[in-house]
């Protein structure tokens, strides 16, 4: 096997198929990365099992087909180490891997391409096309409220819904639920799909979709997905597990309403969370007419207190909250103002962006 050329043209594949790649590895060969040389293409593969990624590379110089394994992070440092403009060549010598480039040379340990695990591939996989920006932005509204090494391993994760000409993604940890729904032009699922995607298979997905409407096929099996463009093939194993019935966690009966400035409430959260409890994070909320005061404590006996003019003509109310969860919410909505919606001290709230109402997120309340 044998190639070059422009660094610019390797770095980017190379540092997206390294993120894939775990630090620590039980297998020697998953901490390396895959080159396989067919035709005028170059792949690149990195894999730790759960998930699978491979980028390509349209060569322009003749190449010499083959396929060989090379340690990861190394190739990636030395490729980064190089000039901007360097071109790279890459050979290899019986049962290593020589890297050079002008009057630099590399010498790289290699394991047989044969011991490179391959992750399995449904056999029958219903198909969709979607726009890259709208699939970053439905992640990007609810990636903050998944779970991290929940026992219910079915919160560690992601629940992605393809239902009529619908996609909807849902993510919640048992104490907050983020959901974001769009509509797709040409799409049409006669039959409601949903599946749960694992925690570091929907992030790194999303750090592979282009800000851009280029579609990306989406390929949904029996345990995995699969999500291709020209430039990469992402494969994810899916969490067998039963998503929790989210429509009954969003609370309909709230008349209560509280409107506020996103700018102006996601200061007042930061400036009390400065002395709210490290531990529970837990702020109380209260309600008068016109007006909304947020107060915060800790175990030291210091205090915060923020009021902030709303627009609120109800009943006075006394409610508290994980300050964090309120922030999370702030940061994700992209409009002016956002909206609040009570039923009493004991009830979940609604939040919702004033204007668009494509994302609900509902905060369970605390007892302080």
């Amino acid at each position: 096997m044998q190639f070059s050329l422009a660094r610019e043209q390797l770095l980017k594949p190379l540092q997206l198929v390294s993120g894939v790649v775990e630090k620590r590895q039980t297998l020697p060969v998953l901490s390396n990365v895959l080159l396989e040389v067919e035709g005028s293409q170059l792949a690149l593969t990195g894999t730790d099992l759960e998930v699978e990624l491979v980028g390509r590379v349209v060569l322009s110089e003749p190449a010499t087909a083959g396929s060989i394994t090379v340690p990861a992070k190394k190739f990636l440092d030395i490729v980064r180490s190089l000039p901007d403009d360097a071109i790279i060549s890459v050979q290899q010598i019986e049962e290593r891997v020589q890297v050079s480039s002008g009057r630099s040379k590399f010498t790289l340990s290699s394991l047989p391409a044969t011991e490179f695990p391959n992750v399995e591939q449904d056999d029958s996989s219903d198909q969709y096309a979607l726009p890259q920006k709208l699939l970053s932005q439905l992640i990007e509204a609810t990636a903050f409220a998944m779970a991290q090494q929940d026992v219910r391993y079915y919160l560690n994760g992601m629940s992605l819904e393809m239902n009529q000409s619908m996609v909807r993604t849902v993510a919640t940890d048992g104490h907050r639920l983020a959901m974001s729904s769009r509509h797709v032009d040409g799409l049409n699922v006669s039959e409601r799909r949903q599946v749960i995607v694992p925690r570091k298979g929907i992030l790194e997905l999303n750090r592979l979709l282009a800000d851009d409407d280029q579609p990306v096929q989406v390929y949904i099996g029996a345990s995995h997905l699969r999500a291709t463009t020209v430039e990469f093939t992402f494969t994810t194993k899916l969490v067998d597990g039963k998503f929790p019935d989210y429509e009954r966690v969003i609370p309909r009966g709230g008349d209560k309403e509280v409107v506020g400035d996103r700018q102006v409430l996601k200061s007042i959260f930061s400036r009390a969370a400065i002395l709210a409890n490290e531990k529970y994070r837990g702020v109380r909320m209260t309600l008068t007419s016109g007006s909304l005061v947020v107060k915060a404590n800790n175990p030291e006996q210091e205090e915060a207190e923020v009021a902030v003019e709303v627009d609120y003509d109800g009943p006075d109310l006394e409610v508290g909250f994980n300050v964090s969860y309120l922030l999370d919410v702030m940061n994700v909505i992209s409009g002016e103002q956002v909206r609040f919606v009570l039923a009493d001290a004991n009830s979940s709230a609604l939040l919702t962006d004033f204007d668009d109402d494509a994302s609900a997120y509902v905060v369970m309340p605390m007892r302080l």
